[in-house]
């Protein structure tokens, strides 16, 4: 079953079918297009504006043992990001079954939330390969808009997110119009409340709309805080990324 699986395994099941899948597509490099990707796995897609999802899978065959062949249909989206998203979470439903043979399971054990979870996920790998965002992170010192200009089919928070999926540990918070969203970390479960610190660095961005990096003391438990506006006319979001001391 999908809950025995640990983290470690699940991820690198993930990632080893979305590079197998990039490859058959015939894809090089980022950026990734998640059209692109379907159109060389023979995935029609097609749209139905009046549909209230973003995207489905309408499958027309369903060989035994594999995933079969279909249509992706997508619904209307606000950005092009999450049409992306949405091409790349069809897709991961098309292939879910590849996943969970690598990790040992039966398709019939995959119950529609294990493959939904399966598909939110791959979405992730295939819009952010490991093996190339991993080093571009590094090449690029996690720097988020730099990361964003070479992953543009992948939305911010998504790119903010795989970081939480690489070295080194970090704790990623997102803020929108000036409280805290979300906020994770690679190292543990619950991550400590905002350190004042990081909440200075948070409100300069939030009303200047600028970047803002600050040095830590490690023996504060950080090393860096980064924050970045992604500031629309009508709506602030601030990205943090606070880099963990290894003491």
């Amino acid at each position: 079953m999908l809950a025995e699986i640990s983290d470690q395994e699940f991820a690198a099941g993930l990632d080893a079918v979305a590079a197998e899948v990039l490859w058959e597509a015939g894809i090089a490099g980022p950026p990734i297009d998640a059209l692109a990707v379907a159109e060389g796995l023979q995935l029609e897609v097609t749209r139905d504006f009046a549909m209230p999802h973003r995207g489905r899978l309408v499958r027309l065959a369903e060989p035994h043992n594999s995933g079969g062949v279909g249509t992706i249909v997508l619904g209307a989206a606000e950005r092009p990001e999450r049409e992306q998203w949405a091409i790349a979470h069809e897709i991961g439903e098309s292939v879910a079954y590849r996943v969970f043979e690598r990790l040992g399971i039966g398709f019939d054990e995959g119950l529609p939330t294990g493959r939904e979870l399966v598909a939110n996920q791959f979405a992730s790998a295939l819009l952010l390969p490991r093996r190339w965002f991993a080093a571009d992170g590094r090449d690029r010192d996690w720097n988020l808009p730099e990361l964003k200009e070479r992953y543009s089919t992948a939305s911010y928070e998504l790119i903010a997110r795989r970081m939480l999926e690489m070295q080194p540990p970090v704790v990623i918070t997102v803020c929108d119009q000036g409280q805290v969203h979300w906020r994770k970390s690679n190292v543990t479960a619950r991550p400590p409340e905002l350190t004042p610190e990081e909440r200075a660095v948070w409100r300069s961005v939030h009303e200047s709309g600028r970047q803002a990096d600050e040095i830590q003391n490690a023996e504060l438990g950080l090393e860096r805080v980064r924050c970045w506006a992604i500031h629309e006319s009508d709506w602030k979001r601030e990205i943090i990324r606070s880099d963990v001391a290894e003491i």
